[in-house]
């Protein structure tokens, strides 16, 4: 057996209220980080966007060189990575400690050799260096407060600019970088400041790039009420995007100082707009404080032309649809996201969704940490906190929760158990159902109306967290907490083997394919394991596939998606 990865379905940016989230752009594709994975999403192909997973802590902020060869990305405890773009491998060009603190911000050079980082250092808020040796190349200082921002004038002379929460501005001359002046003219936090080639805004007033001397202020219909969380240029620096917390997006001419366009994203919180960038070719992208990224067409001013919803939080649970191609994911922030392999996105379903985690789906009906069951026309309050859930062929669906098993159909209890161990896991296959406990499993006879016990099966060594009917109902495998999993003849009741233990963590996920002779694990290990019936000594890893760990895995092609909140897709071919 051999597997490539065929794409990525990414994660939308992190996102905070009342802080700026810092987006860029090299040609078509957005840059932005979520949790410890930087993303380069393509706006053309959605599925064909790339994730870098080499921070050890959350990553803040991430920008690609204007040569497009390297990327640089740092994170809240104030390291800075230096990657390749170019290529599968991502290679580390190097790693530098720039402050003590959460780094805010970073700059590329117009030769793309130095970068500035800014953020929330101890003694000091800011660090200019050589990407290639982190050798210093001058000082950045004049600031009280953490630095929220930095842009560098890509032309020599060089100049950079910092804004911070001590309502500052302060232009330093390069290279080497060291103070010139300081600017006073705002009177509150400044969120983002950028450099066009000639002329540089910080939010919304506008300076001269190479003096640093204050050319003037926009004020035709400015941003009401609210903070400006970012601004762009366009590529010909005649002019600039701003997007606020008043759900707004506005397009400015930088000659006039007047408001051409005013998009109006919703209302309410989510809609609140905390970062922009402008793309070379598919116009400007926006993002919601929800985590929807709307894209924009200079020349059309009523609505985005096209809003990118995915994940913000880890996906917890994912499960087929009977169309072909498409599934459902759940979210640890309770939102259920529909996803098309044809198109390579995914969208939000339309419901109330859950208040929390979803820990486990089936199609169309899922459930959630302290919240009802929930389908996509109904919810069910059940007695106890959830954990998972199988759906029989009559269409009832049995819930395992803290201490007992319910059986709910048409939204109606209509029967319950307390089996002997805490229940941790369930699964069906026609009347056969297998409840799942402290190393072993429980087998009862569904007869439409109650449960009979009707057997017990042992081989685990640790909690039961996956279970899992082959299609044609012949076998179970039964995954636990120590990364074991056994495989069991479900009508004969007895072991195959418990020798499937190469996970070393919990077992979160088994898939099985349609012919019932593979299937494949998914562990918080991060690794994806496919295993074979009939060669059961053989399997195929992929390894480090899921960082931060696996939560759920499907059969198709192989679908894997865990807590980088990513989908990943696998080919797997199967050899004789």
């Amino acid at each position: 057996m051999s597997y490539k990865q065929t794409s990525l379905f990414p994660a939308n940016p992190a996102t905070a209220r009342g802080v700026s989230t810092k987006l860029s752009s090299s040609k078509d594709k957005v840059v932005y980080t979520n949790g410890k994975a930087v993303i380069i999403r393509d706006l053309n192909n959605p599925s064909q966007s790339v994730a870098y997973v080499g921070h050890v802590q959350n990553a803040t902020v991430a920008r690609i060189s204007p040569s497009g060869y390297y990327c640089a990305s740092g994170d809240v405890t104030g390291n800075v990575r230096v990657w390749d773009t170019v290529g599968e491998d991502q290679t580390l060009k190097g790693e530098y400690k720039v402050i003590s603190g959460r780094i805010n911000d970073l700059e590329w050079d117009g030769e793309s050799k130095r970068i500035i980082a800014v953020g929330d250092g101890r003694e000091k808020f800011g660090h200019a260096f050589m990407m290639d040796t982190g050798t210093s190349t001058g000082e950045i200082s004049g600031h009280s407060k953490p630095i929220n921002a930095v842009s560098i004038r890509h032309q020599r002379p060089f100049r950079a600019a910092t804004a911070a929460d001590d309502n500052l501005i302060v232009f330093h001359q390069g290279a080497p970088y060291k103070y010139d002046k300081t600017i006073k003219t705002h009177t509150k936090f400044i969120q983002d400041v950028r450099y066009a080639f000639r002329e540089i805004i910080s939010l919304i007033f506008l300076y001269d790039g190479k003096t640093g001397d204050t050319l003037g202020e926009f004020t035709d219909s400015v941003h009401k009420g609210s903070i400006v969380n970012g601004c762009s240029w366009s590529a010909d620096s005649k002019s600039l995007v701003t997007s606020s917390a008043d759900c707004t997006v506005k397009l400015w001419d930088v000659e006039t100082r007047k408001c051409t366009t005013s998009w109006t994203i919703g209302s309410g919180v989510d809609h609140h707009q905390v970062g922009n960038t402008w793309t070379a070719a598919s116009g400007i992208a926006s993002l919601s404080l929800g985590g929807d990224l709307n894209i924009f067409d200079p020349r059309v001013g009523d609505k985005p032309s096209k809003i990118f919803s995915a994940p913000q939080k880890a996906i917890t649970a994912i499960a087929p649809l009977s169309s072909e191609g498409t599934f459902l994911a759940g979210c640890a922030d309770g939102r259920i996201l529909s996803y098309s392999l044809s198109s390579g996105e995914s969208s939000v379903l339309n419901g109330g969704g859950h208040s929390s985690l979803v820990t486990d789906k089936r199609t169309s009906i899922h459930v959630s940490y302290f919240d009802p069951l929930r389908s996509l026309a109904a919810s069910v309050a059940t007695a106890s906190q959830p954990k998972s859930l199988a759906v029989a062929e009559d269409t009832s669906v049995f819930v395992a929760e803290l201490n007992n098993v319910e059986v709910i159909r048409s939204n109606q209890k209509v029967f319950d158990i307390t089996p002997k161990f805490a229940p941790s896991a369930v699964a069906v296959t026609g009347s056969l159902v297998a409840v799942g406990g402290e190393q072993k499993v429980q087998l009862y006879e569904w007869d439409g109306k109650a449960l009979k016990e009707s057997g017990t099966l042992d081989g685990n060594k640790g909690v039961i967290s996956a279970l899992s009917f082959s299609p044609d109902g012949k076998y179970l495998a039964s995954g636990d907490s120590s990364g074991r999993i056994a495989l069991f003849d479900a009508k004969a009741k007895s072991l195959i083997t418990s020798r499937w233990s190469f996970h070393t963590a919990r077992v979160n996920s088994i898939s099985w394919t349609s012919d019932s002779k593979h299937c494949a694990s998914g562990s918080l290990d991060t690794h994806v394991y496919i295993w074979s019936v009939e060669k059961p000594m053989k399997n195929i890893a992929l390894k480090n596939v899921g960082p931060g760990g696996v939560n759920s895995v499907l059969w198709g092609k192989v679908v894997s998606a865990g807590a980088d909140a990513c989908v990943r897709l696998f080919e797997v071919k199967f050899h004789a």
